[in-house]
């Protein structure tokens, strides 16, 4: 029954994730600490994460932008393996109120991205992929970041996802590297990735016959209840668990 819950939500995350860009992890992380607890939810959103990402990879595959791409992921490598090695010393506890915070935030952060109408160049991309990637080490998920940054780069609809998919690709996999080397990614936390990463990657390609019909306007306010509600659950999470 576990099994079946973290299946039906990663359904429905990849779902949406596979028309808007991002939210998946927002929507599953939640689900996986409660099922396992933090210490085993970043690693398995990790794997899960990774699988998504190439589901949308391959449904977009002709529209990937891959200077843009080399751009974010070269720096953005590295931080993000550094960024877990720095989540893999903090307490459980100090992890939850961290991506609780950081999801709320994320909400008024991407208000104020919207209102000042940035292009940005390869070097931002750059910049953008180093500081991200040290975050997406350490909370999980940073999808309300990357996707105004490619979004002010200059890409829209299937070259976004696809761009941005493959961007954050080599993130995750450093991320779950980390782990591996670390001990954290162990051989049932990477079953129970794969395990929820299946049904992100059937998400993905459910979802993208729906991209061109979404409106934006109602996308914007469903993310930001989705973050908000996620965020505090994972901090009503840190102040119950034991």
């Amino acid at each position: 029954m576990n099994f079946l819950f973290v299946l039906t939500v990663g359904l429905v995350a990849g779902t949406i994730s596979g028309i808007v860009g991002t939210g998946s992890s927002i929507m599953l992380m939640p689900v996986l600490v409660y099922q396992y607890g933090p210490k085993q939810a970043v690693p398995i959103m990790a794997i899960a994460a990774v699988m998504a990402n190439l589901s949308r990879i391959l449904a977009w595959w002709r529209e990937v932008d891959w200077r843009a791409c080399a751009a974010y992921s070269v720096p953005g490598i590295p931080a993000a393996a550094l960024g877990a090695r720095t989540m893999l010393a903090l307490p459980s506890h100090a992890i939850d109120i961290a991506i609780g915070l950081f999801l709320i935030a994320m909400v008024p952060a991407r208000h104020w991205l919207a209102r000042h109408q940035l292009k940005f160049s390869l070097w931002h991309l750059a910049v953008g992929g180093a500081v991200i990637g040290y975050l997406t080490g350490i909370v999980v998920s940073t999808g309300p970041l990357s996707v105004p940054l490619f979004l002010f780069y200059g890409l829209s609809k299937g070259a976004f996802l696809a761009t941005e998919a493959a961007s954050s690709l080599g993130l995750y996999v450093s991320k779950s590297v980390t782990f591996q080397q670390f001990g954290a990614l162990t051989g049932d936390v990477a079953i129970k990735g794969l395990i929820a990463g299946s049904s992100l990657m059937a998400g993905a390609f459910i979802a993208k016959p729906f991209l061109v019909k979404l409106n934006a306007d109602v996308f914007r306010l469903v993310m930001d209840g989705i973050m908000i509600l996620a965020g505090l659950t994972m901090l009503w999470n840190a102040v119950h668990s034991p």
